[in-house]
């Protein structure tokens, strides 16, 4: 039976405060394993607005209705209002998603100054970031975490090293390659080991292999604009033939407005055949196979801005 690999991105306070716990509601009806990624630092969303100069940014922002998924409140922390500290304020959202039987990872300390930042900081800076929330993690839920997504899919070698030093076996920092249309640009990407330098590293990379809702909403695809009404159908149609998927869902879209639409996505999978699983379960799955090592490449993906960690080969 082929799998679905949900991997949950809490990006912000509100999403973590209202987006999980809705999430955790929908997934229990479906009798669904999943990942949820959490940031564990201060929720600085505010401070995104300074893409506002990045090429793309705006078509975005206009497509996805960023105000209305994420909240006017939201958008002025770190500028207007105070950030919020999420893993002060949201221990005990976080710790009802374990309770509940579901993985939980480290996404990120401070998710915008991540994604922003990230790509061009040096190893100090990097491991600063990530022991923060290393241990904000252990002090939450009691324990080492296992599992790390990056924000934005953004990261750098010295990131990547650290993954390892904290001893994460897997984790799904990246994207495959998609067409236009979302299909994937290669239909043999999978899971794989990162070569840096040379060397090929330990920890396991599981790629998302699907568009995000997002990406797609809004964007004309063959002459069809993709609206709420049909994004289900047009993802479904990606999955019709069968192979293992990793699909990333944010606490923000999937876990407030657009939980219809991901309730419609459940329910096609299952009907398709697909179970769906945890990042954990996917790695008892796959830890034994002999898997293809790939260099780190970094590309632009249809319907979002700037170059993300991305499986090339």
């Amino acid at each position: 039976m082929p799998s679905i690999v949900l991997k949950i991105d809490v990006d912000t306070y509100r999403g973590t405060r209202e987006g999980v716990p809705n999430l955790v509601r929908l997934l229990k009806q479906h009798q669904a394993g999943a990942t949820f990624l959490f940031s564990l630092g201060k929720d600085h969303t505010g401070w995104a607005l300074r893409r506002a100069f990045r090429p793309g940014f705006f078509q975005k922002v206009s497509r996805t209705s960023v105000v209305e998924h994420y909240g006017v409140k939201t958008l002025m922390y770190g500028v207007f209002l105070p950030a919020p500290d999420i893993g002060k304020d949201c221990i005990e959202e976080m710790r009802a998603v374990r309770r509940a039987g579901f993985e939980c990872g480290i996404h990120t300390w401070d998710h915008v100054v991540w994604q922003d930042n990230v790509k061009k900081r040096d190893a100090s800076w990097t491991q600063n970031q990530m022991q923060q929330a290393f241990e904000r993690f252990q002090h939450i839920f009691g324990s080492t975490p296992k599992t790390h997504g990056a924000a934005g899919w953004q990261m750098n070698q010295y990131a990547f090293a650290q993954l390892d030093s904290f001893g994460m076996k897997y984790a799904s920092d990246g994207r495959a390659m998609l067409n236009e249309n979302g299909t994937l640009s290669n239909q043999a990407a999978g899971p794989y080991r990162l070569q840096i330098n040379g060397d090929t590293l330990p920890c396991i990379q599981m790629p998302t292999t699907l568009p995000t809702l997002d990406e797609l909403l809004g964007r004309e695809i063959e002459g069809v604009v993709i609206n709420e009404s049909n994004i289900a159908d047009n993802i479904l149609k990606l999955t019709a033939v069968p192979r293992d998927h990793v699909f990333t869902l944010h606490a923000e879209l999937e876990g407030q407005k657009l939980a219809p639409i991901f309730n419609q996505l459940l329910t096609g999978w299952q009907e398709q055949g697909y179970k769906f699983i945890s990042m954990a379960d996917y790695y008892i799955s796959i830890q034994e196979q002999k898997l293809p090592a790939f260099p780190l490449t970094w590309a632009e993906l249809p319907g979002r801005s700037g170059e993300l960690v991305a499986l090339t080969s």
